[in-house]
């Protein structure tokens, strides 16, 4: 495939707006999906000086209203960068559909390793297993320290009322984008309804915080990446999701391979302990919020199933369609689980 037929890239168009907006460029540029993104297609770009930068924009074809906001991602990486929560520096944010088809935003490349499964992380030596997993948790409570109106973000969301708002956005996107019924869905978000907890203050919320989303080395975290769905509103909600990422050794991990399965990083226990020290917020209550993460999870994937069968996320032969279906019962089924357990 030559670069200018690379899919989701109008190499015209993407090269003139690189060469108005970016520094020092040098054309022609190449460009590589990068692996791993099943939502938002990211792409290393690289110029004829070996400048290398990454862009971002939304699924080919058909996506829902309300995700996939370039400008609003841009605009929370640019805020997150002026605080001391590790990201790539942002570029630049094109919303003009006429250069790409659709609107994209360009940061600088940082060079780490991400740990998708315990395949990468066995190449992390136990000493920076164990470096990592306490940063992985003083990054996130630097983050949730942060005062959204300080860099710019106090009008990025509602701030209270955080679980009600994503019960019904995640009930929505199911509803929206489900490929069959599937009762325990239905049940858990009953259940999520009912045995809501009272909010205890408001904050930035990543939204998809786990090891997969982050660019390391030598048991640093040097870029916390996919910012598409940070809000403000509950804490708990971004601990909750790092736990259940968080799979023991002697454990299934409830949906695809999870790094930490590999050991020798800090146990959740240790985890919560740190957490709870470095923020001093009380994490007794955390199981809702891990099986509301389970639930959330289980929409959000059945959304990139169903975008794989509508042909929206490119040419990607290798993805086995069943293992998403898998992942999602298996999903619904732990968040069942944590919820009456």
């Amino acid at each position: 495939m030559s670069d200018a037929d690379t899919e989701g890239i109008d190499d015209a168009g993407v090269s003139s707006w690189f060469a108005s907006h970016v520094a020092n460029v040098q054309p022609p540029l190449s460009y590589e999906l990068i692996a791993g993104g099943h939502s938002n297609l990211t792409y290393k770009v690289e110029d004829q000086t070996q400048n290398v930068y990454v862009l971002r924009r939304p699924p080919l074809g058909h996506v829902l209203a309300t995700a996939h906001d370039m400008a609003r991602e841009h605009r929370v990486v640019s805020a997150v960068g002026l605080t001391d929560v590790p990201v790539p520096a942002t570029l630049g944010v094109c919303e003009d559909v006429d250069v790409n088809g659709a609107p994209f935003y360009v940061m600088t490349y940082v060079d780490g390793e991400v740990l998708h499964s315990d395949v990468e992380s066995a190449e992390v030596s136990a000493e920076d297993r164990m470096s990592l997993s306490r940063e992985v948790v003083e990054v996130l409570a630097e983050l949730h320290a942060v005062e959204p109106d300080d860099i710019g973000l106090g009008d990025l969301a509602k701030r209270e009322e955080y679980l009600g708002r994503q019960l019904k956005r995640w009930t929505r996107q199911w509803e929206q984008s489900k490929t069959r019924e599937l009762e325990t869905m239905e049940e858990v978000q009953q259940l999520l309804e009912r045995k809501m907890p009272v909010q205890i203050g408001s904050t930035i919320v990543h939204g998809d915080y786990r090891l997969g989303n982050m660019l390391v080395r030598s048991g640093r975290i040097l870029a916390v990446l996919d910012w598409e769905l940070c809000t403000l509103g509950d804490p708990l909600a971004d601990v909750g999701y790092l736990l259940n990422n968080w799979v023991d050794p002697d454990e299934a991990p409830a949906g695809s391979s999870a790094p930490t399965l590999v050991g020798g990083f800090a146990t959740r226990e240790q985890l919560l302990q740190w957490y709870e020290n470095a923020s001093g917020r009380d994490v007794s209550g955390v199981s809702y919020y891990r099986a509301f993460s389970y639930w959330r999870l289980a929409a959000i994937v059945e959304g990139v199933l169903n975008r794989y069968l509508k042909g929206a996320m490119g040419k990607q032969e290798d993805v086995d369609l069943a293992v998403f279906k898998e992942q999602v019962e298996m999903l619904s089924a732990s968040a069942l689980e944590t919820l009456t357990g």
